[in-house]
């Protein structure tokens, strides 16, 4: 299935077709979504360029993912998607630029898309082309990581609060500190997939530089290229950050379930050592001997109860006066 958009008055029109003939010659944008071999050729035969497949797509060389053919500017990013769920994931889009036209192909459905189709579709100017449904692509996709990571930075700071300060006596520490230690994961997992994206559309934003050198476009997308080069650059230190603050409080984490543990292993400790006077009293007075005159006194059981527990008191309170407790 593919998508192409053709501009109007003052809005970019969206139309889904399955048949070749069906397609604007003027159409500045081609979206194929989860394209056939069939669509693939019928769109090669409509604009001249070649359409990758998803393998070519998945490649990780630069070479492979950026490059020029034929007058046409290939550029793959690797973009997130289903990032507001419990398992985001990234997905390969290649953007096609030839001719003022653009084609981009996916195989998901990334967020971006969907809101660059609903601005365009409200207002855009008639003369749009490719080139600046490319950028207006670009710049949402940075939006979205920007987006992405604040939202990220706000909950690990939510669990770091959660560790250190907790707002009253918790109940269930062990279900507690597993579902702390799921959420750093899940945000970790996350902060690494939008770096990972942000340095591909870092590498789509410096090629388009390089190849603009030669191309007649407007001051303002130049400039608007120039700042989506320092937003990429600052998103992926702050990515950086939030991933260096997640190690931090993963490793607080364990620490402080290190001190549960040691804690736990202390009051057993602890209570072995109370308990041993008054186990060697009752020990001795169950050995039964004949010879034994303690057994013949009248309030003899009595004094063993009291024995055994000022026995027990006694080296609760030394630990407690050498702050050991």
């Amino acid at each position: 299935m593919f998508s192409v958009f053709v501009p109007s008055e003052s809005s970019l029109k969206k139309a889904v077709v399955e048949d070749l003939a069906a397609v604007p010659e003027h159409a500045v944008w081609i979206d194929l979504f989860n394209p056939t071999a069939a669509e693939d050729k019928a769109v090669e035969r409509l604009s001249g360029i070649a359409i990758p497949t998803r393998e070519d797509m998945q490649e990780i060389e630069i070479s492979s993912r950026l490059y020029i053919e034929n007058s046409a500017r290939y550029m793959t990013a690797t973009l997130m998607c289903h990032s507001d769920t419990d398992m985001p994931r990234t997905t390969a889009v290649t953007f096609i630029l030839g001719d003022h036209r653009l084609v981009t192909v996916r195989y998901d459905q990334p967020k971006p898309f969907a809101l660059v189709e609903a601005k365009l579709a409200r207002t855009c100017t008639p003369a749009i082309t490719g080139e600046m449904v490319l950028m207006e692509l670009l710049d949402a996709v940075i939006d979205r990581c920007a987006d992405i990571l604040e939202r990220c930075g706000a909950e690990i700071d939510q669990v770091s609060h959660d560790i250190f300060e907790p707002e009253s006596e918790r109940h269930g520490h062990a279900k507690q500190y597993s579902q702390i230690l799921i959420s750093i994961g899940r945000k970790g997992d996350l902060t690494s997939k939008v770096r990972e994206s942000l340095v591909s559309i870092g590498r789509v934003v410096t090629f388009l530089s390089a190849v603009v050198e030669g191309v007649k476009w407007s001051k303002d997308m130049r400039e608007q290229l120039k700042t989506m080069q320092r937003d990429v650059a600052s998103l992926t230190d702050h990515a950086s950050y939030l991933s260096s603050k997640i190690t931090f409080v993963l490793d607080a984490m364990l620490g402080v379930v290190n001190l549960e543990q040691n804690n736990i292993i202390k009051l057993f400790s602890v209570m072995a050592v109370v308990l041993m006077p008054p186990t060697l009293i009752a020990s001795i007075y169950g050995m039964n001997f004949k010879a034994m005159p303690e057994l013949e006194w009248e309030h003899g059981y009595p004094y063993a109860l009291v024995l055994m527990v000022i026995a027990a008191i006694v080296p609760y309170w030394i630990f407690k006066f050498k702050k050991w407790l």
